[in-house]
């Protein structure tokens, strides 16, 4: 299993009327890392035959961050199977190293022309 971890800092327009981060900021911020990850651990050419479509996601907010806290994100793939495969997120306070949230969301892997289903081959395990 290997971890991609990133780094964001919380921004005013990250932020809901309560002045904590939006929860909807929290879902991007988790698509953006599955995104991110895939971009970084493969080739144009893998990313150019396969596709990832959301199939469902759960999200547990544990903790709340403010204006200018830094947040450490991490991510990993837990399972790949057939076609589906779970990613969990996770992201903490920098500083205190305290859960704010952590999600598990499933995937499904399409062939890049035709958008149909693809079984997950070991080449892309083998990424994650």
């Amino acid at each position: 299993m290997t971890v991609f971890e990133a780094f964001r800092t919380v921004v005013n327009d990250d932020l809901d009327e309560l002045l904590h981060v939006n929860n909807v900021r929290y879902v991007q911020w988790i698509q953006d890392l599955a995104k991110d990850h895939w971009i970084t651990a493969t080739t144009p050419l893998q990313q150019k035959e396969n596709i990832w479509v959301l199939l469902s996601h759960h999200i547990e907010y544990k903790s709340s961050a403010v204006l200018h806290d830094e947040i450490h994100l991490k991510t990993y793939v837990t399972r790949s199977k057939g076609v589906t495969s779970t990613r969990i997120v996770e992201m903490y306070h920098k500083d205190t190293d305290k859960l704010i949230v952590k999600s598990e969301t499933n995937w499904c892997l399409l062939n890049g022309t035709t958008k149909k289903p693809k079984r997950i081959t070991a080449e892309i395990v083998n990424v994650f």
